[in-house]
């Protein structure tokens, strides 16, 4: 009996494989096949067993296609979306990933991250780690989402305005200020100046400043000219410290300092950027 219902549920992950969907729900598969919840629960882990299926959530499964066997999933774009309106939570793809996205490919990003309204915990998949990082916010950006064609569909991806806003927020998760600075050689080009000035004033005033100074420092001044009228608006801001981490460092002497009049950073260390 337990491999009737194992083979009728490959049959209907092939079903759904041949009409272009690799996920589906618990509660889909057991009306579809007609079947209780524990006869599904153990039909879906004998499965999981062979590596031809993976539930990343609770109630939500991901079909692995012959082509992505090795991998043991395939690849998050082509289900993150589907994931994200199960967990009823708002989401882009951002940081690195999205600038890699974007055409900043300086190197290879190695997890896949996702900026949530609420805080979650990682998921391995096959391969893949995808990486989620909280904003409460979700709402002050949304002029800087956008959607993203997949093989399976669309996704939402942080627009280079917020990916390059997020790059400066999320210090821990885009490899330092030397890659910052790095991945925006690639992504200033790509900044719409009037987005990048509306949504700065959802995000904190440091890193509107450092952010600020670094297209000032890469030849982009004018992309960030409409979010220092915007920040001036706002009330100006005190002195910060292009990196916070390198102000704990005692090599750092007074004199080393470079001190940005207009953007009211302190450089200790200018940024080295990856050729």
């Amino acid at each position: 009996m337990v491999y009737d219902q194992r083979s009728a549920l490959s049959a209907h992950i092939a079903g759904l494989l041949s009409a272009g969907r690799v996920v589906f729900t618990s509660k889909e598969a057991e009306q579809v096949l007609g079947v209780g919840r524990g006869a599904f629960l153990d039909a879906a882990e004998r499965l999981q067993h062979r590596k031809v299926l993976l539930s990343p959530r609770q109630g939500f499964y991901v079909a692995v296609p012959p082509q992505f066997a090795s991998w043991g999933a395939p690849p998050p774009p082509w289900y993150i979306d589907a994931l994200m309106r199960h967990e009823q939570q708002p989401y882009y793809v951002g940081l690195l990933k999205a600038a890699e996205l974007h055409g900043a490919t300086h190197q290879a990003v190695m997890e896949f991250q996702v900026v949530a309204a609420k805080r979650l915990p990682k998921i391995r998949a096959g391969r893949n780690l995808i990486i989620f990082y909280y904003r409460k916010d979700m709402a002050a950006v949304t002029a800087g989402v956008e959607d993203r064609k997949t093989d399976t569909g669309t996704m939402k991806i942080s627009s280079p305005a917020l990916t390059a806003l997020d790059l400066l927020r999320y210090p821990q998760a885009a490899g330092g200020i030397d890659n910052v600075a790095t991945v925006l050689t690639d992504l200033a080009e790509k900044i719409d100046p009037a987005q990048l000035a509306a949504i700065s004033g959802a995000v904190e005033r440091p890193v509107v400043q450092r952010l600020g100074h670094l297209l000032d420092r890469l030849g982009h001044g004018d992309r960030a000219e409409p979010m220092r009228a915007a920040l001036l608006v706002r009330g100006g801001a005190a002195w910060t410290a292009l990196d916070r981490r390198e102000t704990q460092a005692p090599d750092f002497a007074p004199e080393q300092q470079e001190r940005d009049e207009r953007w009211r950073v302190i450089v200790h260390r200018a940024p080295e950027i990856d050729e």
